[in-house]
């Protein structure tokens, strides 16, 4: 929610400004020519924005691809029409909200019985600077689903992946993780809470994650990557009308969702990735994180505290 160029105030600036930010723009775009007949995909939050494009170029190159969302009468809408564009016929709907560890459960039981293999798993879906509030299981919005969540999902899934070896699981992160920190004696905001920084936090988790599953799947066949998409025009600025007002000021910086889209497509694809496992990319390139992402230590004491919060083993 942060921008990576500032604008000058001198507007001689202003050229030199949109120049860089087309380059920008231009920039990390997949160019793997990896096809997917016979291949599972799963995208969560795919029926908007980035899930959405990254969903629509996984059809067309021939994946089974599903489609997890909370409003499935709208999924069935961008199914429709990945299946037009794409001619995929293979484009399925299932409902998943991640605020609900019983919905997370029921999607995961009937995937599994629905399905032989699991491929490729984007964790894309999230929340962005929500007022104050619970998950169905109590959790603080943004850690609940865009960390808690997905922690389920994939621990559900694992198994499948494993069984459908090699695989990939790509977590949508953020550059907003750098003003992240995990405040164990706070994790669910009741003590303080800012919208904005509680975003932050929920993105340090992911790459935290990221890193502790990749640890954990060494050998396993299956490799995990954590991603920052860009500056994306999507709704997840919903909640937010200053947002809103300064991805219109600043709309020739913001990526289009087809173009945030590309990293996690890079991640999901490109042969030979397999040795940057754990890592985390932007523009389809390794990326810089924060010294907190970097911590094993708190990358284990999360995992630990997420699987006691679920109810899930500590192995």
């Amino acid at each position: 929610f942060f921008f990576e160029t500032v604008l000058p105030c001198h507007p001689g600036w202003s050229a030199v400004l949109f120049s860089d930010c087309r380059k920008m723009l231009s920039s990390g775009i997949c160019t793997s020519t990896v096809q997917l007949p016979g291949k599972v995909a799963l995208v969560t939050g795919a029926n908007t924005g980035i899930g959405k494009e990254t969903a629509k170029e996984l059809a067309q190159r021939g994946a089974r691809v599903y489609l997890a969302c909370r409003d499935v009468q709208k999924g069935e809408l961008v199914a429709r029409e990945i299946q037009t564009v794409t001619g995929n016929e293979q484009v399925l709907v299932r409902k998943l909200d991640l605020s609900d560890t019983k919905s997370i459960r029921a999607f995961a039981e009937g995937f599994l019985t629905e399905e032989k293999h699991l491929h490729i798993l984007i964790n894309n879906a999230g929340v962005m600077m929500c007022p104050y509030s619970k998950t169905a299981d109590g959790f603080e919005m943004h850690i609940g689903v865009n960390h808690l969540g997905h922690f389920l999902l994939t621990h559900l899934l694992l198994e499948k992946l494993k069984e459908s070896a090699p695989s990939r699981i790509v977590n949508v992160s953020s550059l907003a993780h750098h003003l992240g920190r995990i405040h164990f004696h706070n994790l669910q905001g009741e003590k303080f809470y800012n919208a904005s920084l509680a975003y932050c936090h929920s993105k340090l988790a992911n790459i935290l994650f990221t890193k502790e599953l990749a640890r954990r799947l060494k050998g396993s066949g299956v490799t995990a990557y954590s991603v920052h998409p860009g500056t994306v025009q999507s709704e997840l600025v919903r909640h937010s009308s200053f947002m809103r007002c300064m991805w219109w000021l600043f709309s020739f910086c913001i990526k289009t969702p087809q173009q945030g889209a590309q990293t996690s497509l890079y991640c999901a694809l490109t042969e030979g990735l397999e040795i940057l496992n754990g890592k985390h990319f932007s523009d389809c390139h390794v990326a810089w994180v924060s010294a907190q992402a970097r911590n094993e230590t708190i990358a284990r004491r999360l995992w630990d505290v997420s699987c006691d919060l679920l109810g899930l083993p500590m192995d």
